[in-house]
Parts: structure tokens; sequence; C-alpha cells
């Protein structure tokens, strides 16, 4: 979904390499939601701190007499919890006259005119002694002193709420085990004397330290974690729920003779018969296949009055034939002599009598149809008009999207409305009770998503060629997924039965979790997902 990407555009393409980096090291950070630091800000800096390079680099512009000429800046966004571990690097240009520099985190409004570690909520390593400062203004010995040339990182554990520093590639340990559980923090670098001057990488080239090594021991041992959670005592139930929520799934979704198998093997019953089972998996196939008409056909001989009662439902799906007939995949109202023409019936309260369409929703263009040729007009339904094949279907669970089997007009070439009027009437006076049904449903209750659907589905009409329209997506097989899901789970809701599989559910719910972990902090968060597991 591109408004959700977290890639922001830019005009020149290494630009866009360094930012996919960011993408590949932090993928569970929405950018949407929590900016990835990416430069130093130019606002939360103390006085005597100079910025140039893209905000990048950082120089000391004070007088450095003393302590008192402490000059630090804070980056640009703080570090989103989805991180997981976070980390960035300097590079010191020059360590000036004293070499008085410090690389760190702090909070949100921490004293700027001091440097990393010496305030509350902040944590600083120090060049000129090795110091690590922990809140506080006496440092504790850790590490070597750094200089000029040196290449000097800072990680933030979002897991073990503790931060560690690096010089030159190596890891030199935890230096802070106790940061406060919710607390931002932001990466921050001070400098206190002429001359000094670093340079930031946030990570949009690579690091010296090997920071992707470190990702995947995290990824490793939080997988392990997971793998290791103990089960309660009650592992029966454990497994004969796991076999319930598999056996419904394989039911949900039309894999009769797999189901039968499992439901056989592990000793379970299956809720709903093999026929119904086989017909709606026949349902699905012909709606993933493009055979919308043949599909309702199907519904309304083996289940009367489920599209009558659900309107909204009945629409979607017009608006799919509707598509397919412009796209050649459902033809069989258009082409069909009128002596075989099958005839649909509608319910009467939404009778789709041709009328006047709704403001700003423009109808396909009045002309002379004969009397009885509507695909909605009220009459009995003919199995036998749509050509279904029994044989054609019989696959164990659905049809992929696009599959062009048996049966299948997937390789037929769309209607040339041009030289066939009868065609063209048929598709407008389709499209005619399309709209007016459309009128009678949102007739009380405004449907923005109605409309819009129904906009599109008459725009294809506007161009020469449709596939490479800006609505051209609407041809796209895979659009006919939802509409083939929404009307699985409305027969199965017919039958009382769950219209979403308890698998699903539970797996959502699980992904759902996790990203509210990330958001509020669990930094473990960051290294599973519910796809990493199940691929695993």
């Amino acid at each position: 979904n591109t408004k959700n990407s977290r890639l922001v555009k830019v005009t020149m393409e290494p630009s866009v390499a360094k930012v996919d980096r960011l993408v590949r090291l932090y993928p569970k950070v929405d950018e949407v939601e929590t900016a990835l630091p990416r430069s130093w800000s130019g606002k939360d800096k103390y006085t005597y701190i100079g910025l140039s390079q893209n905000n990048l680099r950082v120089h000391y512009k004070g007088s450095g007499k003393n302590h008192k000429d402490a000059a630090s800046v804070r980056a640009s966004h703080t570090i989103p919890a989805a991180c997981g571990v976070y980390y960035f690097e300097i590079r010191v240009v020059s360590k000036g006259r004293d070499g008085y520099m410090g690389i760190g985190l702090s909070a949100s409004g921490v004293n700027l005119n001091r440097l990393p570690g010496w305030e509350k909520n902040s944590y600083g390593y120090h060049a000129d002694d090795g110091c690590v400062f922990n809140s506080s203004g006496t440092g504790q010995q850790y590490g070597p002193t750094f200089s000029t040339g040196d290449v000097v990182g800072c990680g933030f554990n979002l897991v073990a709420r503790s931060v560690f520093f690096t010089k030159n590639g190596i890891n030199l340990g935890t230096a802070v085990s106790d940061v406060p559980a919710g607390l931002s923090l932001y990466p921050t670098v001070g400098l206190q004397t002429p001359g000094e001057v670093v340079e930031a990488n946030f990570g949009e080239s690579p690091f010296v330290f090997d920071f992707e090594g470190l990702l995947m021991e995290m990824q490793q041992q939080i997988r392990q974690s997971i793998e290791q959670f103990p089960v309660s005592d009650g592992q029966g139930a454990w497994q004969a729920n796991l076999h319930k929520l598999v056996l419904s799934y394989l039911v949900h979704h039309g894999y009769s003779k797999t189901a039968q198998v499992f439901a056989s093997s592990t000793g379970q019953a299956l809720e709903e018969d093999t026929a119904s089972i086989k017909s709606r998996q026949k349902i699905q196939s012909l709606v993933l296949q493009g055979r919308v008409s043949d599909a309702v056909r199907v519904v309304q001989a083996s289940y009367p009055g489920l599209l009558e009662n659900s309107p909204e439902l009945l629409f979607k799906l017009r608006c799919r034939q509707f598509v397919e007939m412009i796209g050649g995949c459902d033809t069989a109202d258009l082409l069909t002599p009128p002596s075989q023409e099958p005839r649909l019936s509608c319910h009467s309260e939404l009778s789709c009598s041709s009328g006047e369409g709704e403001e700003g929703v423009v109808a396909p263009p009045p002309g002379s149809t004969p009397a009885g040729d509507s695909p909605f007009a009220n009459g009995e339904v003919s199995m036998n008009g749509g050509g279904l094949e029994e044989s054609a279907m019989e696959v164990d669970g659905p049809a992929s999207t696009g599959a062009a089997g048996e049966g299948s007009r997937e390789d037929k070439e769309a209607v040339d409305f041009d030289r066939n009027p009868v065609a063209i009437e048929r598709l407008l006076t389709f499209g005619r009770d399309l709209q007016a049904l459309y009128s009678r449903l949102t007739a009380t209750h405004p449907n923005e998503q109605l409309k819009a659907t129904l906009q599109d589905s008459f725009s294809l009409l506007a161009y020469t060629d449709p596939k490479t329209s800006p609505v051209g997506y609407l041809l796209d097989p895979i659009q006919r997924e939802p509409v083939s899901a929404a009307l699985n789970s409305a027969i199965l809701a017919s039958k009382n039965l769950p219209g979403q599989p308890p698998l699903e559910f539970a797996l959502g719910q699980a992904a759902q979790s996790l990203k509210h972990m990330s958001r509020n902090g669990l930094g473990a968060a960051a290294f599973t997902g519910v796809q990493d597991i199940v691929n695993s």
C-alpha cells in the first residue's frame, strides 16, 4: 500500500537506496506514524552548535572556556519503539582544541548547554576520558578515549532498556542498563571546545560496526524464547484446539477432500456437510475466474433469498460482473441468443427497473432495449443457460485468482462493442439497472464506498483501452478476491457458521497485538511477526 509506505519520495536515486537501507534495518517502523531520525535538528540545539552538509555535520562555534560553554544537539526525531534496537555512528572529523566531545542519548527537554549524560534522562560516552555518564555529572570508567579519525557508535536496546557504545566497529559492552520504561530518547552529540567537528551516520550508509549481525542475533533470541515458551499442563487441550482451528479453516475455504481426511485422522466431525462445502467451493471458483454471472446463478439456486437479503453484497457482485463484462471474462449475458438468455430474479423492494441516477454518479447513456433483455429482469433462473459444468469445478479448494482452468473464460478477448451493437446495448442496460439498484440502496442512507465503486466501474467505459486506464486496476484478477471472500462469508453466515475462520481471526489478533506492543515500547515485538513464524 503506497499510502502507508515508509519510503520517502526523493528525486535522486542514491538517496532512494539510502532510504531503502533504513527500511531494511527497521522493518517494523511505520514512518507515517513515527519517523526515524535522519539528521540533526536545526531547532533542538544549543547556540554554540553549527550544522552543515544536510544537518549531518556538527561543529562547535563557542569560546570553549569551561564546561559552561558545552553545547549539544538532538536528532530531528525520537527513536521509534518499533526499532527494537536502534543504532547510529559519528565520525570524529576533528577533535579540535581539547576533544571534549560526547555521544549518546537524551530525552526531550534535557538542557542542551551540557554534554550528553550530565543531566537526568541523558546518557553519554565522552572522548577525553572514556567515561560513561548516566544522568549524572560524575562518570564511570567504561572504554577507551576517542579522537580525530575514530568512528564511535551508540546503540539503544529497547528490549533490555540498555545502552551500548562502539569504537571503530568494536562493541564496548553495556554502558547503561536501567533506562526507564516508556522514556523516549533522541540521538544526541555534544561539543565543548573550538575546532571540534563530527559527522553523523543515521544508517543511510553502511556502519563500521556490524549492526545487521546484532539484529540477526536479537531476532534469533526472540524466536527461541517464543519457541520455548512453556505450554500449560493441558497440552491435550492445546492440541485439540489447534485441530479445530485447522479444520475450520479448511472447511471455510472449501478444501473439502482435505477437510474430510483431516477430520477423520483427528477424530473430529465436519460442521458442514460435504455437498455444501463443494457448493461454496464452486461459487468461489466461478468468482475467481471472473464468471460472476454464473456464480450468482448458483447462489440463487443453492441459497434462495441470500442475495435478496444482502443488497449491498448483490450490488458489489453486479459491479464486479460489469467489470468482467468489459474485460471479456463474463460475456454470457452479452452474447447469449435471446431465446437462451438466463433471467435473474431481484428482490421486490430493490427492483432494478431503470430510474434517475443519483447526482454525482453518471450512468451509461440511455438507449432502447428489447423488453426482457435486462439481466436484472424478474423471472426464473436457468442453470443450463449459463453453461456451468460440474466436472470443471471438481477441485479441492477454490481456483487460484485468475485461474484459466476448464470452464474458465480467462483466455477470451473482450467483446468488440464497436462491431456488436446488441452487446453494447445489453451492457448499457445492465449499467442502467446497476445505477437504479444503487439509487435504491442509498435513497435513505448515502454510502460513499458504494458510490466510488460504481463510479470506478462505469469509468472503464470512457477509455479505448480500459486495461491501461487510471481505473485499469479493476481488471486485475486479484480484485475478484474481496468479492469472493465476502460472498463466501455471507453464505456461511446464512448457515449460522462463522463468517471468518477462527484461525485467521487469531492470526489477525496476534498481528494487531504485536503492533500495539511496538507502539507501546515493547522492543521485542520488533523482532518477530506472525508471517515470520508461519514461514519458519
